[in-house]
């Protein structure tokens, strides 16, 4: 076969391998997000994906549809097959045992527990394995699990709704609404597609918000809150449904001691407070706090604000991506995302690149990610 159509439709496959994966969004952390397509003779012959955590893995889910003619077939899944048992047995071998010809992978498992073991199973076993289709789309969907595997920590995706000159909220803290509903919807798809959702407690003390996801299908995401010193009331609207974890560094108050243990559902785990390092200003450490979520398997965290807590994400360099709704409107003195940010020259400004712009019925959503990041996802 021509070397170029062979690449044409290596790159096709793989495409839709990722594509399938994607609908495990916001079901299958800790693990990645996999798709497999079995193709043979030109046709597809069997498809499918990880559902949901615990669940089938994609080659497996593919390799059930296929039966008998993946034998000889050529399989695309948009990461490495495992070769350990986790929830499920490895998928490597179920490979070898189906008699697939070849297998095309556009990512190496960067968790050590794989990390080309699967892939030397299946050459082992004769198969022929291409690896690098599509790398870049495929480290790109699995941006969170990469990072989480590498670094420890989650993938920090920084959301704010804000006028165009930069405010959150009027003076006094009033912020419903900056932004129009298709925003709102679309905050809400971002958060089910979240694992966990961060605020401060001034915008809990404020705001008073859910942290849920109502307009939008999909799971609601853990909740956590930076209370340094567990301000919040224990009868905020954020305790009403799901998770929350509230990280504080200062000693639980005697007036509160053991409120939180009383909440509806916290014997199950639905409420609980962790005591985090605190920085020498005594509010809690970002860093430690990532890297709890990192051990808990959040692979990705939305943080949504206030301005104190966009500023320590963003001065400290520790958000990946950021997710920003504009209203083409100016309100002037108010409360800015990044108020407490104070760069010395413009040289020193902490840039990220736009990667998509969207008009929402009037407000533009920016999408972009950090310089620090891109380098992340191309190690």
């Amino acid at each position: 076969m021509n070397k170029k159509i062979s690449k044409y439709k290596d790159s096709y496959y793989m495409r839709m391998a990722i594509s399938l994966a994607s609908r495990g969004t916001g079901k299958v952390s800790p693990n990645p997000r996999v798709g497999a397509v079995i193709v043979k003779d030109d046709e597809i012959v069997g498809l499918g994906w990880h559902k949901q955590w615990g669940g089938n893995h994609a080659e497996v889910e593919a390799l059930v549809i296929a039966g008998e003619k993946a034998r000889g077939s050529t399989v695309y899944v948009n990461l490495e097959p495992c070769s350990h048992y986790g929830k499920t047995p490895p998928c490597a071998p179920r490979l070898v045992e189906a008699g697939v010809n070849r297998v095309v992978v556009a990512l190496v498992d960067p968790n050590e527990k794989v990390n080309g073991k699967g892939i030397n199973i299946l050459r082992e076993a004769g198969i022929a394995v291409d690896v690098g289709v599509e790398k870049e789309r495929a480290t790109w969907l699995n941006r969170g699990f990469v990072k989480r595997v590498k670094t420890g920590k989650p993938w920090v995706i920084l959301k704010a709704a804000i006028t165009a000159d930069g405010n959150i909220a009027m003076e006094d803290g009033y912020s419903k609404w900056i932004t129009n509903y298709f925003s709102r919807t679309a905050a809400h798809l971002l958060r089910a597609e979240c694992d966990a959702v961060l605020v401060g407690a001034g915008t809990v003390m404020q705001d008073d918000p859910r942290l849920n996801v109502r307009n939008a299908p999909g799971e609601s995401p853990l909740k956590v809150v930076l209370d340094s010193k567990f301000r919040i009331p224990t009868n905020s609207k954020l305790f009403e449904d799901g998770k929350a974890i509230i990280c504080g560094s200062a000693p639980v108050p005697v007036s509160k001691g053991g409120c939180f243990s009383l909440l509806k559902g916290a014997n199950d785990g639905s409420a609980q407070m962790r005591k985090i390092r605190a920085r020498e200003d005594g509010m809690v450490d970002l860093e430690e706090t990532l890297n709890m979520l990192g051990q808990m398997g959040v692979n990705y965290l939305l943080v949504e604000g206030g301005s104190s807590v966009f500023s320590d994400f963003i001065s400290r360099k520790l958000f990946d991506e950021v997710s920003l709704f504009v209203n083409p409107s100016f309100i002037g003195k108010g409360i800015r995302m990044s108020d407490k940010i104070n760069v010395s020259a413009l040289e020193h400004r902490i840039g990220f690149k736009i990667i998509r712009t969207s008009i929402l019925e009037g407000d533009i959503w920016i999408e972009g990610v950090s310089e620090c990041s891109q380098a992340l996802l191309k190690m």
